[in-house]
């Protein structure tokens, strides 16, 4: 006779085999010789309370996939680690920049399946490829104004992260399609595919009457996004700093022209810069909450500093010396648009020069890092590991004086 029961021994539901006075358990597999009562057994006893019907257990196990038909990749299991499935599968527009691989890194690493849309060559996609386990990370060439392949990368994914950016402009990419038009189309086609969520990359500073034309198109960019996605999360770090930025090294490499320029000796210049693995943790737990959905993240390092006190701190921990000179703006815009004309990347750029020296803005209304539960990471713990690569080794130097931290304002 076949019994269903649950078992005593499991605690799972069980089929147990019923020979005379021999109870055979197919879940535990567990037999002995028991005492038959009232045509049950002593061990798996089938009292009214425990006794499950058939159809209850068959419909009780797949019931969410039933329903909702989930399919497995996007319910969690497996081992931890880049070996296990989170449940998430994300798409990750930029994932060859500066802040791509930092979150791609931590996508992989536990277990989500980072799907990567590319426009560069294949080989230069390789250091990539550790960061997921097998079969985790997939590569899909597309094309930002072909709607086709921007569909094909998010129709499978319910999470979709733009990090689509550029330092400057080039004839083919003007700030208002990389900040404007394409967000737009990832979020139109997102919503369109059924994305649960879209994390929009904004910047802190972004406003639309801002000297900058890379902070005016981000501003932009921020309500069509919100107008084509409701539900989409911004997030709106100041300047990045880390070993590949283009904040501290862009600094750091002014020493091969005798000098820093800066505007008003960088006095009138506020900056709070985040360190780019906050940024990724941020990016991480708005995925992980359940109610990020439709808000907006101010993200800001634990102190304000003068720019001119942040470069001089910048070279302190290169043991180079340092020398700044003003230079008003309109000078450093013709020196920036001598460089804007070199064929390859430009050193600076005058739009560059009027962001670095736009005073990062305050918005205690928003949520930051805190609210995220995410402790800013100070620049005087990370500042070593950006800039050591430009530092002046003085071996015959029997003393080395320690870099005075930069002295934090509250303006």
């Amino acid at each position: 006779m076949v019994v269903i029961t649950l078992c005593r021994a499991t605690g799972a539901p069980a089929m147990s085999l019923m020979f005379g006075s021999y109870s055979f358990c197919s879940e535990c597999g567990c037999h002995r010789s028991a005492l038959r009562v009232n045509g049950t057994c002593a061990v798996h006893t089938q009292r009214s309370s425990d006794s499950v019907p058939v159809k209850a257990l068959v419909t009780q196990v797949p019931i969410v996939q039933q329903q909702r038909k989930i399919h497995h990749a996007l319910l969690p299991h497996g081992k931890a680690g880049r070996s296990a499935v989170s449940g998430v599968v994300a798409t990750v527009f930029g994932a060859t920049g500066f802040l791509g691989r930092y979150v791609v890194n931590r996508l992989g690493r536990i277990g989500s399946q980072v799907i990567i849309p590319y426009r560069c060559e294949p080989y230069d996609l390789m250091y990539l490829r550790p960061m997921g386990d097998l079969g985790q990370l997939i590569f899909m060439e597309w094309d930002s104004r072909d709607k086709d392949s921007i569909r094909r990368a998010v129709e499978n994914s319910n999470v979709v992260i733009n990090l689509v950016g550029r330092e400057y402009e080039t004839k083919n990419f003007r700030f208002d399609e990389v900040f404007v038009n394409i967000p737009k189309e990832l979020a139109t086609l997102s919503r369109e595919a059924g994305v649960e969520k879209f994390i929009h990359m904004s910047h802190l500073n972004a406003d639309i009457r801002s000297p900058s034309r890379y902070l005016r198109t981000k501003a932009v960019g921020e309500e069509v996004v919100r107008d084509a996605f409701p539900g989409a999360i911004i997030l709106k770090p100041s300047e990045i700093y880390g070993r590949e930025d283009q904040f501290f090294n862009h600094y750091a490499n002014m020493r091969w022209f005798g000098g820093v320029p800066l505007i008003s000796f960088g006095k009138k210049t506020v900056k709070q810069p985040v360190y780019v693995v906050d940024v990724a943790k941020a990016i991480m737990n708005v995925i992980k909450d359940p109610d990020a959905p439709g808000k907006t993240y101010a993200l800001v390092g634990p102190n304000r500093y003068l720019l001119h006190d942040l470069v001089e701190y910048i070279y302190a921990v290169t043991h180079r010396p340092f020398f700044s000179y003003p230079l008003p703006r309109p000078l450093y815009h013709i020196l920036a648009r001598f460089f804007e004309k070199n064929p390859f990347e430009p050193w600076t750029t005058r739009d560059k020069v009027d962001r670095f020296h736009t005073t990062d803005k305050k918005y205690p209304e928003l949520l930051g890092l805190e609210d995220l539960c995410i402790v800013p990471t100070p620049v005087e713990q990370k500042a070593i590991e950006i800039l050591r690569r430009h530092r002046k080794y003085r071996w015959l130097e029997a003393d080395l004086d320690v870099a005075k931290p930069a002295t934090p304002v509250n303006f």
